[in-house]
């Protein structure tokens, strides 16, 4: 199925490769112009943004911290100044950072955690938000995880926390921003394999015994993430908003 997306701006966080490169070459396959965010993986970024033209796509890449406010700022007015207001954003960025116990946490760690992956989101959404307002329409994607539900695995207790917050961010933000035509919804990945995340903190035997428990029967795969993503950007999904869609293959059903 195909979306039209003509003449929209996307700006994607994270999108150097795994579930943000997807999502920015599926947006940038139905018709967005693409701002391929990266922080240190200028390579990932490189290619991302080299398969979207590829394709027939415009993309630019864009490298910032988005932990960083600053860096945020920068990043907005950038991608406005080459691209136009952004009409799609997707907060892919996000990370475990590093399995550590509460009782061995420390508080630099636990705030690192907490900003890649709810800052980020929020004050990225803060600077796309008045373009939005004044265009009338926008859509903004955040990305949750299963964590959320379950709360993660071994030393993922801060992990788990941010992707929470991140659902509640979605619903609060989604009613703040409705009556200014902004749809704001949450995609919650389960176990997406061929992504950089699962084959740094997950074991080969670990992956194996996950997928033996999803009712489909395999892992994730990005473009399950990405093709939720095109879902959402489309007319069909015009009347949801504040919502957080599971894709896990059935081994978490709410």
């Amino acid at each position: 199925m195909q979306f039209n997306l003509n003449g929209k701006t996307a700006l994607v966080t994270g999108a150097s490769g795994g579930i943000g490169q997807s999502i920015a070459i599926d947006l940038a396959a139905n018709g967005a112009k693409v701002a391929v965010n990266y922080l240190s993986n200028q390579e990932g970024a490189e290619e991302t943004v080299r398969m979207i033209k590829d394709q027939g796509g415009e993309a630019i890449m864009v490298q910032a911290d988005v932990t960083d406010l600053d860096q945020i700022e920068v990043l907005a007015a950038e991608v406005q100044d080459k691209l136009g207001t952004v009409d799609i954003l997707v907060n892919n960025a996000g990370h475990l950072v590093e399995r550590r116990k509460i009782e061995d946490m420390t508080i630099d760690l636990w705030r690192k955690i907490i900003d890649v992956n709810v800052t980020s989101a929020a004050f990225m959404s803060k600077a796309v938000i008045p373009g939005m307002k004044e265009k009338g329409s926008g859509i903004i994607i955040n990305l949750s995880s299963v964590a959320a539900h379950d709360g993660g695995g071994p030393g993922a207790v801060p992990y788990a926390t941010t992707k929470g917050a991140i659902i509640t961010f979605t619903k609060g933000l989604a009613k703040e921003l409705a009556p200014f035509g902004i749809r704001v919804n949450a995609l919650s990945p389960g176990f997406v394999d061929q992504t950089k995340f699962h084959a740094t903190f997950n074991t080969e035997e670990g992956r194996k015994a996950t997928v033996a428990k999803i009712p489909l029967g395999r892992g994730g795969v990005p473009q399950d993430i990405s093709g939720a993503v095109l879902f959402l950007t489309s007319p069909y999904a015009s009347y949801i908003t504040g919502e957080t869609i599971e894709i896990n293959g059935g081994m978490f059903m709410k």
